[in-house]
């Protein structure tokens, strides 16, 4: 497994008073899926409660807790599973076996395609943006943000990790 404090972040987002809010979460639930819902589950929501994480160059993860409790899962990028723990651990929690050597050789992603569709981002798009190798995770995660009306708290909370 490679270095898991290599881990870049992990975002909680949400929707208060009809307003978007991002709050930057401790870097140990971005190697942690079921610590990551649970946190997810504490923050409410009238959309949903969004984790956005991003590992490192190589692959990000959304997961959606709906009011009710109900979780979806996305992530960018199945053979990430090979060399890291959250990867894997996606992979687990949707019931995919990680790859085989022989199907390394491509991008795929895995989960919940249409985990943003109601808030304005449809699969195909994010299916592009995951398959856009041009793009680093956290460049990708920006998007979603700017694309889905909350890159300004998104962006917030990125830069109190910086200082």
């Amino acid at each position: 497994m490679t270095d898991e404090s290599a881990a870049d972040f992990a975002v909680v987002v949400y929707r208060e008073d009809e307003r978007w809010d991002a709050e930057l979460l401790p870097s140990a639930l971005a190697q942690d899926l079921d610590g990551l819902i649970h946190v997810l589950r504490q923050q409410p929501s009238i959309s949903g409660t969004l984790g956005m994480v991003s590992v490192a160059d190589d692959f990000f993860v959304v997961v959606r807790v709906f009011v009710g409790g109900e979780v979806s899962v996305f992530l960018s990028d199945v053979t990430a599973s090979v060399d890291w723990a959250l990867a894997e651990q996606v992979l687990d929690h949707l019931d995919i076996p990680v790859p085989e050597d022989e199907d390394l050789d491509q991008v795929l992603p895995a989960g919940d395609l249409s985990i943003l569709a109601d808030l304005g981002l449809d699969e195909m798009e994010l299916g592009a943006l995951a398959g856009d190798l041009d793009l680093y995770p956290d460049e990708v995660l920006a998007s979603i943000a700017s694309r889905l009306g909350f890159a300004q708290p998104f962006q917030r909370a990125l830069d109190a990790a910086i200082g």
